[in-house]
Order: structure tokens, then sequence, then C-alpha cells
């Protein structure tokens, strides 16, 4: 199949990711650009996890404020200058910010989070599964404990302007479009409520 202009438009709007790399992707999906859009997400995470361990040594803050009484600011790190000086980093630091104000997470990664808050939980959790089969009570009580925590933890978070990403997708897709490592560094909320 013949892989047109329009095609690589329509997949480089879709995810930013560079020509050359929608193009491979449309060619190894055969023209499918919503095969071509997993494509460069698979590969999107692969690169995300190459770049890992390089030092992040720029960034951008990002900031939101919402009527007057929420608001919050987010350090969206790089590893160059150039990286941060391209408008949409710092656009993309912003809608992280604005996730941060509309959802109010408590944790940035799950390692963040207290052991005393994961054992509460598992506490009471076990406790609502004793009624189960023994077989899957474990199963049961990991869905339950991943549930209870999901929205509290940023990285997991549902995506607010796309429930088809989490902001975890949202820093690996940055990752593999600027061609850098990409992580959030720090990030605070407030509110007058």
């Amino acid at each position: 199949m013949e892989i047109t202009t329009e095609m690589l438009k329509t997949l480089r709007d879709k995810t930013g990711v560079s020509v050359m790399q929608c193009k491979k992707a449309l060619e190894e999906a055969e023209g499918d650009i919503d095969k071509a859009e997993v494509i460069l997400r698979k590969r999107s995470s692969s690169a995300a996890e190459k770049k890992g361990d390089r030092e992040l040594g720029a960034g951008a803050i990002g900031s939101y404020v919402h009527g007057g009484e929420i608001g919050a600011m987010v350090l969206l790190s790089c590893e160059t200058d150039f990286v941060a000086r391209n408008p949409e980093f710092p656009a993309l630091a912003r809608e992280i910010a604005m996730q941060i104000a509309a959802s109010d997470p408590k944790y940035l990664n799950e390692a963040d989070i207290a052991p005393e808050a994961v054992t509460a939980a598992k506490a009471v959790f076990t406790a609502e599964v004793q009624d189960k089969p023994a077989d899957m009570q474990e199963k049961i009580l990991e869905g339950k404990m991943a549930s209870y925590f999901k929205d509290m933890v940023l990285m997991n978070q549902t995506y607010i302007k796309d429930d088809s990403k989490s902001v975890k997708d949202l820093i690996t897709e940055a990752s593999q479009k600027f061609g850098e490592r990409v992580e959030i560094t720090k990030y605070a909320r407030f509110s007058a409520r």
C-alpha cells in the first residue's frame, strides 16, 4: 500500500512523532493509521526505558490557576535547554499542572506511597475479600489496592483531556517526541477552599 502525505500528516498530528517514525510505523501497519499509532506507542515505551538513566539538566515550570481558587505548579525536567525551550515542552508542563489542579494527586509514583497508607488499605481490603474463594482472594485484593491508589498517584491517573491515556503515557510520548528523558520532578497544588 502507498503511504500518502495525508496519512503521514494525520498520524503526525495525532502523535507528534517525527515524519520518518510515522512513515516506518505506517509501512509496518500496511497503511492502517490506528495500528500505526499502537506501534508508535509501543516504541515510545521502549525508547523511554532506554533513556531512563540519562541526567536531567534542564526543564520548564508549568502553572495553572482555575477560577482564582485552585492552582498547581509542576517542574517538568528534560536533558537539554534545546528541548526545554521548544514551545511544546512548557505547553506540556502546563497540561500536567492542569491535571494536578483538577485531580489533586497525593503521590507522584507508586513508590512514593507511604508504607502506613498501604498497610491501612490492605487491612481494610483484606477484610472485604474474606468471603471470596481462597484461590481468588489475592488477585481481588491486588485489584482493589490498584483501584484505590490509582487516582492518588499522578503517573497512574487517566489524563483529563484524553481518557485513552495516562499521565505516564504523556511523559513516555514526550520522551519519544523530544528524543530525551522527560520526567515530572516536583509538583504542588494549592486551594483556597
